[in-house]
């Protein structure tokens, strides 16, 4: 009867804060920061745009439904690296953990590192540069619990902090994500999730880079400058809610078609809605592909999204010893973008 309470509530944690969201509002566009919480650093994910709500498991559950965390055999580690659209210097790098603790429970932990490259420091007097550079520092943690029951239904939250600074400014937020996977069918084969990310305090800089000098108002004969500290406005986290459903068809022992749909409802932007396919021989190697469509999506180059919603990948599994389930395996995920040379991330896995 108490696993009957705890599906019942965990349902009530995901559902019950849907109301809060506005599901693709256009006019709110941009008014969201903490950007970094949409950036997904797992290649295997990648490979098909983040749209893997419903089989998402171990290590890169924690970024996308966390209740796939528990959905290991009973460890997993991943260290990973994004090029992030080519050309524009950006890339950032990320480990994780996964965890069992029993038989039906498993904690989880992710880090991400965000480096946006050496950026020229202007002033109102030297707008073309000062001849410095600065170097900020992006950063988010998620620490996550999830648990399975009777292997059909799993649920999982994730608490996230995340750090946005440079020398003399900062800001500083939290987060909840939590999401449910049920899985059913004659071979556990259909697959269905949801998922409710980044819904957190609202953040806010602070720091000695808002200080401003300004001349005293005074008009006497004695004029003297002033420190003036700016007051800079609060920005709320960009919510995201996952829908998403797969099918398994198993062609025989060692071939498995996946088809995959997803729909994703920003409350700072468009709504998304794509699809994609994974094939699988003897689970040591898998292909992928997939299509993400943004509603409201426009051809000017300034208004589109960045990417073009095209996404491919590849991973590669095997065995580190024989009839056991330790794994050494390499994931290659990438999206098309618009304009730059597209995001490229690259992941190597650890499974026991």
């Amino acid at each position: 009867m108490n696993k009957y309470i705890y599906i019942i509530l965990s349902l009530f944690i995901v559902t019950g804060t849907i109301s809060e969201i506005n599901a693709g509002n256009p006019d709110r566009q941009g008014e969201a920061g903490g950007g970094q919480l949409l950036l997904n650093p797992w290649a295997r994910t990648a490979g098909l745009h983040t749209m893997t709500t419903s089989f998402a498991s171990g290590v890169e559950a924690n970024i996308i439904n966390p209740a796939g965390v528990v959905r290991i055999h009973k460890s997993e580690f991943i260290v990973a690296h994004t090029r992030y659209l080519d050309g524009t210097d950006i890339g950032f790098n990320a480990f994780g953990l996964a965890q069992k603790t029993g038989k039906n429970g498993a904690f989880g932990l992710s880090i991400m590192l965000v480096d946006m490259g050496d950026i020229p420091v202007t002033t109102e007097d030297q707008p073309e540069g000062t001849g410095a550079t600065f170097s900020p520092s992006f950063f988010n943690m998620g620490i996550t619990y999830s648990h399975i029951f009777a292997d059909k239904i799993s649920v999982g939250i994730t608490f996230r902090i995340l750090s946005e600074s440079t020398a003399d400014i900062s800001a500083f937020g939290m987060a909840i994500d939590a999401g449910v996977q049920y899985v059913t069918g004659p071979e556990n084969n259909f697959k269905f999730g949801i998922s409710l990310r980044n819904v957190g305090t609202p953040m806010k800089y602070t720091g000695q880079g808002l200080d401003v000098s300004a001349p005293n108002p005074n008009t006497g004969e004695f004029g003297y400058t002033l420190t003036y500290s700016e007051r800079s406005q609060e920005y709320e986290l960009p919510s995201v809610l996952n829908i998403g459903g797969s099918y398994d068809f198993i062609i025989d022992p060692k071939n498995r078609l996946t088809v995959v749909a997803n729909f994703t409802s920003n409350s700072f932007s468009q709504d998304q809605l794509g699809g994609g396919i994974e094939y699988s021989f003897n689970n040591m190697f898998m292909l992928r592909g997939g299509y993400k469509y943004e509603f409201g999506s426009s051809d000017n180059i300034e208004e589109a999204s960045v990417y073009s919603g095209l996404c491919g990948g590849f991973s590669l599994e095997v065995p580190l010893k024989k009839d056991s389930h330790s794994i050494f395996g390499i994931d290659y995920g990438y999206r098309a973008s618009r304009v730059w040379s597209g995001s490229h991330t690259i992941g190597i896995r650890f499974g026991f």
